[in-house]
């Protein structure tokens, strides 16, 4: 393959004349917060998400951002579409400067070349680990999208990614979006609230302590535009199953939230998984509709059955953290019935309370928490303790309000519409909080730990699964 390097200006400042430095052979590794002193490097981009961390300016962040990848496909040809749309807007344009280089070598040049200091993956996920580990061992921090795991030889990668990032002095962090989401924060803090919620029930494999179901559609419209995906996204060898793709946010959420600031370790905290999975029957049609591709990839034909394609993009996981009891399901549809959308329901039971999120026809398909009170508790004293913690919540959040359902025993928690940032937003705070830890070096050992946890849980959910 050629290999070449394209550069790509956009926005109002020419390449030549950058008004941050973008020298190669400054010190790459210490960071002070300074203007543009985080220099990203994109890697094989092949999701939406690789440029949302771009959506808008970061002054830390140097506007001149270099590309590896290994041809101009459809997840560069989108990334790019994505950075132009930012520079032209009117409001609030960013001035993003991309350089791409095209080379089957792409891997191996970015290493050599080292012209940034933070590498950013969003893509395809067959050999996202192998990027982990060679970028922390050539010294880079990483960003990466999840899944950074999606089976048990990709686990073992990510083990050695990190175990090295100490003795490289870099970082290792996953995008965890969902912590910035309003509800989820206020759930936390309910949750975390020993008056009203009390402790985390233990719960029973058929009663869970905790509970979350996830539904998804492969084919959606956006603005009555069709969102294209690569046809590699229908692959569970590329993309990951259901069961290690959209439970990472969930167990994420469910560490956060009931063991803040708690390392778990995998080794002794986690216990007696189990899981299943079935298939999402795709036609050619239908895979068509969603891809533009008019027929099956080879790699896609092991997976055909009568013309249909199997996608194993759905499953069941349950384990054990701490002795208390989490149940996990995600299911793919191919389209959501007219009118409709993805849905999501969690029920997080306490001693003193259970918790419920709903996402649903009933909302409007817009999430909304509810409270219930435990059979065996008073009303009275069960109402006292959630105004209580609401009043705590609203000396942050004076917003907030709490106010019963028509179902007995049953509040909901009010968290307006218009005070809820959209998911893109949140790309941002994750990269803020990434580029912090560069400078205090106070990254929490937690994270790393439960990340492992977390992708353990995963990949032995796909290899018991798959049995």
């Amino acid at each position: 393959m050629k290999k070449r390097w394209i550069i790509i200006v956009v926005g109002l400042i020419l390449f030549s004349c950058m008004k941050k430095n973008n020298n190669p052979a400054e010190d790459q590794t210490i960071f002070t917060g300074k203007t543009g002193e985080i220099k990203l490097i994109v890697l094989a981009p092949g999701h939406f998400h690789a440029s949302l961390l771009q959506k808008r300016n970061m002054p830390q962040v140097n506007d001149s951002v270099f590309v590896y990848v290994a041809t101009e496909d459809v997840g560069l040809k989108q990334y790019l579409l994505a950075i132009e749309s930012f520079n032209k807007r009117d409001e609030d344009p960013t001035n993003w400067q991309i350089i791409v280089y095209t080379g089957d070598d792409f891997l191996n040049k970015m290493i050599s070349d080292k012209r940034g200091n933070v590498i950013v993956l969003a893509g395809n996920n067959k050999e996202k680990t192998g990027y982990i580990l060679s970028a922390v061992d050539a010294g880079l921090n990483v960003l990466s999208d999840k899944p950074m795991a999606i089976n048990r030889k990709d686990f073992l990668l990510l083990e050695e990614a990190y175990a090295n990032t100490e003795a490289k002095n870099v970082l290792l962090y996953d995008m965890m979006t969902e912590r910035y989401d309003l509800l989820n924060i206020i759930e936390k803090e309910l949750i975390n609230d020993y008056d009203f919620f009390g402790e985390l029930q233990s719960g029973t494999p058929e009663e869970p302590a905790v509970y979350m179901e996830s539904v998804h559609h492969f084919y959606k419209e956006v603005a009555g535009t069709p969102l294209i995906r690569p046809a590699w996204y229908y692959d569970v060898e590329q993309q990951g199953e259901g069961i290690a793709d959209v439970t990472t946010h969930l167990i994420d959420l469910l560490f956060w939230k009931c063991f803040p600031d708690q390392a778990i370790d995998y080794t002794t905290d986690i216990g007696n998984i189990s899981s299943t999975h079935w298939p999402t029957e795709i036609t050619l049609a239908q895979f068509t509709k969603s891809t533009g591709e008019t027929s099956f990839p080879n790699y896609l034909q092991k997976y055909i059955d009568n013309s249909v394609l199997k996608v194993y993009a759905n499953g069941t996981l349950h384990f054990n953290v701490r002795n208390r009891n989490v149940n996990l399901k995600v299911t793919w549809d191919y389209e959501a019935p007219e009118g409709s959308g993805d849905t999501f329901v969690s029920v997080v039971k306490g001693t003193k309370a259970i918790l419920r999120t709903e996402q649903n026809k009933e909302q409007n398909f817009i999430k909304q928490l509810y409270v219930q009170k435990p059979e065996e508790l008073d009303e009275k004293q069960f109402s006292g303790n959630l105004q209580k913690a609401v009043e705590k919540i609203q000396t942050i959040y004076s917003f907030v309000s709490v106010s019963p359902t028509s179902v007995k025993g049953e509040y909901l928690i009010n968290i307006p519409v218009e005070q809820r940032e959209g998911h893109e937003s949140h790309f941002k705070y994750v990269a803020e909080s990434f580029f912090n830890f560069l400078v205090n070096h106070d990254m929490p050992e937690w994270e790393k730990a439960n990340t492992l946890a977390k992708y353990y849980i995963t990949t032995q959910a796909v290899k018991l699964a798959e049995k």
